[in-house]
Formats: C-alpha cells, sequence, structure tokens
C-alpha cells in the first residue's frame, strides 16, 4: 500500500512551480518555464526517494498552456532527454505518478467546444506521462462531468466521447465520484460497463452519498474489480471534513486517529492512496510514519527538527511532551508524537509564545548578523507588541525577513524548519 500526496509540497526548498499570463507565454519564455518546472519536478521526486513515499501526483501546470494552442513548442522534442531521465527515475525507485485535470475538463458538456477542449486537455496530460515513458499504471483521474439537467443522458454524453478517445488515453484515464452530482454508484455503473478503472473518494461519497448504509470498505473492494491487471495496484482518495467550512473541505492535516480508524476498517484490498489534504507532503509522511514497520526513533528526531520551532510557538506544553516523548531510544512512539503536533496546530498565536520562539530563532543570528540587520531585526520584533496591529500579520513579516537572513547565511536548520511554512 503506497501513500502519496498531490502536486505540491510544503517547506521543501526550490519546489515552487512558476507560469505566466497568455500575454507573456512567449517561446523563449515557455522554454525557461518548462525547465525550471522539470527541474522542480526532479528535486520533488528526490524528496519522494529520500523520504519513502512511492505514490505523487503531478500538477496539470508543469508544462504551461500545455494543453493550449499559446503554446506551440513541440515541447516533448525539446526536452525529451529530460523527460526520459525523469522517468527512469521514478521507475528505478518504484514511485507511482498520476495527473488529475481539472474541472474544465467536460467530456460529458452538451457544448462541442468544451468537449473538444477536454479531448485536447487529456492528450496533453497522456502526452506528459507518455514522454516520462510510465507504463499504464501511471493514471490520469476524471470526475464524469456536469448533469445539466438529465443525468441519464449525461452518463450517455461521457459514453458516447470515451469511445471516441484515443488509445494512449483510455490506457491511462480512470473515474472518481465527485461531492456534489455523481454518486459511487453513478461511477462504478459508467466504470463497469465501459471497462474503465475506478477511484473511490471517501469525502466526496460522505458529502454526495449513493448509499449511507453502504461502508466505505465495500465501495472499495467493489472498485477494486474494475482494476485490470495493466492499471496496477487500485487506488483512492482520502481526505477528512474540516471543521466549520463547507461540506467537501479538506482539512489542514491527515488527522492521524481518524486515518488509522480508516485504515483498521480496510478488507483484504489495502489500497494505495492518494492523500488529498493542504499540507500535502507532511501528511503523507505522518501517515507513513504511523504505519511503518521500520520504528526507528531517528526518523521521528528528524521530522522533529522540521517542527520543534513551530510547535514552540503555538503550545510550549505540547513542545514538552514531545521532548519527553524522544528521550526513550528504544521506542518509536509515531502516533503520539503527531497526536501532540496536531494538538499544537490547533492553538492559536499568543504574544507571550510566539516572543519565546523569536527568541530561541534569532539565537542562531547573533554573531553573524551585521548591524543593519540587527536594527531591523529590533523593529520588526517590536511590532509585535503593537496593540493597533495584528499580531499574524506582524508574525509573518518578521519570519519573512528570518528566513531571507538563514538563506543568506546558510543556515540550514532554520531553511528546513516548517516554521516558516506552517
Amino acid at each position: 500500500m503506497r501513500i502519496g500526496f498531490a502536486c505540491l509540497t510544503v517547506g521543501v526548498r526550490e519546489t515552487a512551480l512558476k507560469s505566466c499570463n497568455q500575454k507573456n507565454a512567449n517561446e523563449d519564455h515557455l522554454l525557461y518555464l518548462i525547465r525550471h518546472n522539470l527541474e522542480v519536478l526532479d528535486r520533488m521526486l528526490q524528496y519522494d526517494v529520500q523520504h519513502k513515499v512511492k505514490m505523487m501526483r503531478i500538477s496539470s501546470d508543469i508544462i504551461p498552456f500545455g494543453s493550449s494552442p499559446v503554446n506551440q513548442l513541440d515541447w516533448t522534442k525539446l526536452f525529451e532527454i529530460e523527460l526520459r531521465k525523469l522517468g527512469d527515475y521514478i521507475m528505478k525507485n518504484d514511485i507511482r505518478v498520476s495527473m488529475h485535470p481539472g474541472q474544465y475538463t467536460v467530456l460529458n458538456s452538451p457544448d462541442e467546444g468544451v468537449v473538444k477542449r477536454a479531448v485536447e486537455d487529456l492528450e496533453y496530460h497522456a502526452r506528459f506521462l507518455d514522454a516520462l515513458g510510465v507504463p499504464a499504471s501511471h493514471k490520469i483521474i476524471l470526475h464524469i462531468g456536469g448533469i445539466y439537467g438529465d443525468k441519464a443522458k449525461a452518463k450517455e454524453r461521457f459514453e458516447k466521447v470515451y469511445k471516441t478517445l484515443a488509445k494512449s488515453i483510455k490506457r491511462r484515464l480512470i473515474i472518481e465520484n465527485d461531492d456534489r452530482l455523481f454518486t459511487i454508484s453513478d461511477v462504478l455503473e459508467l466504470g463497469e460497463s465501459l471497462d474503465i478503472p475506478v477511484v473511490y473518494d471517501n469525502l466526496h461519497n460522505w458529502v454526495n452519498p449513493s448509499d449511507v448504509r453502504v461502508p466505505d470498505r465495500a465501495w472499495i473492494d467493489r472498485a477494486s474489480m474494475t482494476w485490470r491487471k495493466e492499471d496496477g495496484h487500485p487506488k483512492i482518495h482520502y481526505s477528512q471534513q474540516a471543521k466549520d467550512k463547507r461540506l467537501g473541505a479538506h482539512t489542514e492535516t491527515i488527522y492521524i486517529d481518524e486515518f488509522l480508524g480508516f485504515i483498521a476498517n480496510l478488507g483484504e484490498v489495502k489500497p494505495d492512496i492518494m492523500l488529498e489534504v493542504k499540507d500535502k507532503n507532511l501528511s503523507a509522511l505522518k501517515c507513513i510514519h504511523a504505519l511503518t514497520d521500520q520504528k526507528r526513533i531517528g526518523i521521528l528526531e528528524k521530522e522533529w527538527e522540521k517542527y520543534k520551532y513551530y510547535v514552540l510557538e503555538r503550545s510550549p506544553s505540547a513542545y514538552s511532551e514531545i521532548r519527553a516523548l524522544l528521550k526513550d531510544k528504544s521506542s518509536f512512539p509515531a502516533v503520539s508524537f503527531y497526536r501532540w503536533i496536531e494538538s499544537s496546530q490547533g492553538e492559536s498565536l499568543e504574544y507571550g509564545r510566539v516572543v519565546n520562539a523569536v527568541q530561541h530563532v534569532w539565537g542562531y543570528f547573533r554573531g553573524i548578523a551585521d548591524a543593519r540587520e540587527i536594527n531591523q531585526f529590533e523593529k520588526l520584533y517590536a511590532s509585535l507588541e503593537r496593540p493597533e496591529v495584528d499580531l499574524n500579520h506582524s508574525v509573518e513579516r518578521l519570519k519573512r525577513f528570518i528566513l531571507r537572513l538563514a538563506i543568506k547565511y546558510e543556515v540550514n536548520y532554520l531553511i528546513d524548519s516548517l516554521y516558516f511554512y506552517l
């Protein structure tokens, strides 16, 4: 069972994709952006290997204007070597990648222009994965689309268009239940009749259920039956409902007890799990570590290096509890470790805690910061006390300044700290 994350990384250096607006999408700029984005993908894959993450969704924005006539570059040829190297690295390290076109890629629209653009978008996604040289088990995920007042006819349009798709698309395409229109039963009906693998989304089914009496396990088992050998191991999407947000809104992090409860209720089929969550790779590592057989305290100590100043700023009591947990070098208290981190994430900023964390972090620059930098720090630090200024805003400004110093003076321990990113 693989556990992965979607599209972006949090707290990982130089992994921000770049794009541009249409008026700036000239040939030279597009070449620069594509090269940059492929280098970013390479760094993300290296991160995956370093942290034993075996599944990742690649952003559809990897090639700017990839399915648009705005981009006339033959990028598969121009970047053939780079793409093949990425694909070889993916295969060598047994990483499973996927892509997920956005909400405007609608195959069952009654508007022929919308359908044409949707097909072009799927062609782009298939072209990218083919250029990597990865097999058909590396998938493209798609929702069924809209209802337009008649679900039966909408399904018929999807079926009609699907049958016209190129084989290069069909061999990768999988379909998913959504949170408004097409339930898991609807999607299974299409998947079983058209021989398309189905990916089950637990939160979508909770928001838009087919039958509330049927547990996740039963839907997952049935969806798994739609996967052929060449499709690879069945996969699902997993997320949790954010409190006090709209139905279907994802949480900031995956809460470990709820996740482990979900895993415990799975049957014999243990699908690959794509997490859909705001903190991306951080939740993936949390879930991987909670389930790992490699129970080495060093894994949690490396995690603590990243979280410690964030936790100190939010909850000194959680900070102390985690330090106590990690004293026993023969243990592997992963679940307790992440519970304490989650408890700190629920805390709002308070002046005294903020100041305590800032003083710890500023200690790295005593003796190396110049007079101008010290003066700037003192001004930003003083702004924390001003009641007319929002504390969160003042903290963000101060952190941006400290991070710039960390980069300038190559304080790697701080650069990699989640103190700056959460």
